[in-house]
């Protein structure tokens, strides 16, 4: 609940902003967020890092996989990107399904890439072009 509650005031402070670094959706079951998705700049114009997050109880429904498939679709054709990527932590081996299910290619490990709770994690990097 922390971390929802945290990402929603995030979103909003984003939309409050004339030209926000992220698009940001949220996954709404029955007038209930149950997780996020967005796409966001890390710089260079025509491409994004896309970040996800799905309450656990949603897990294994089929839910991120039709809504990376959604949002990369979206990032394609209205944003007009040619690159989108993510960073997956090594140990999300459900992270790394779901891209590969939605065509993403593996590109390589980097190592000691995120920092999460004060240790360096290594992660994977997963992208698709247009």
């Amino acid at each position: 609940m922390k971390d929802t509650k945290w990402w929603i005031n995030h979103c909003l402070k984003l939309a409050r902003k004339k030209n926000p670094s992220e698009v940001n959706f949220a996954i709404d079951m029955g007038g209930k967020v149950i997780g996020g998705m967005g796409l966001m700049y890390k710089g260079e114009r025509h491409m994004v890092e896309i970040g996800y997050w799905l309450g656990r109880k949603y897990w294994n429904k089929g839910i991120m996989t039709k809504t990376v498939n959604l949002m990369t679709d979206f990032g394609f054709r209205k944003m007009k990107l040619k690159r989108i990527y993510a960073t997956v932590f090594t140990k999300n081996k459900v992270s790394v399904r779901v891209l590969e299910k939605n065509k993403y290619k593996f590109e390589g490990l980097m190592k000691k890439y995120h920092l999460k709770n004060g240790e360096l994690i290594d992660a994977i990097l997963y992208a698709k072009t247009k």
